[in-house]
């Protein structure tokens, strides 16, 4: 057998993927009416303990009603900043069927200016949701002692 045989062959054998979701009990969902929900919620999820420690992401698949489907740990990052794998909240947000999100991440600083990374990763999420009809209704950074919104302070 010679590559090119090989090489088809091993395409032949290539499984297709397969996605099983079962829709959560519909008056089992918490809802989401404001910026201060989405805080109160991703605090309810978040290790509070760890806030201050390092950078994570976070991100809330919402209904069109704005309930919540669930909320994921994006990644963890260092006291300065956090990596994040676009696609891989847009392949949660799919693999869920939501059709809204709101991502958060915390400054360790305790500084509740956005950077002009966090600005930028808004940008592209933002262009991306567009893209695959998925509503990015806010983005929160959050401290220990509080909060923004980028949708309240209309930086969206």
């Amino acid at each position: 057998m010679n590559t090119q045989e090989i090489a088809t062959k091993k395409i032949v054998e290539c499984n297709e993927i397969e996605i099983h979701y079962k829709r959560p009990i519909f008056n089992s969902h918490n809802k989401v009416a404001s910026s201060e929900d989405s805080e109160r919620f991703i605090r309810s999820f978040i290790d509070e303990k760890r806030i201050d420690y390092k950078e994570f992401f976070w991100v809330m698949l919402l209904t069109n009603a704005n309930q919540i489907i669930g909320i994921s740990e994006i990644a963890a990052g260092n006291t300065t900043g956090v990596s994040i794998n676009i696609k891989e909240i847009y392949q949660l947000a799919l693999l869920a069927n939501a059709p809204a999100i709101i991502v958060a991440h915390n400054h360790p600083s305790g500084k509740l200016v956005p950077s002009e990374a966090d600005r930028k990763l808004t940008r592209k999420l933002t262009d991306a949701s567009k893209l695959l009809d998925i509503t990015l209704l806010d983005h929160l950074i959050l401290t220990s002692e509080g909060f923004v919104s980028f949708s309240d302070s209309n930086w969206m």
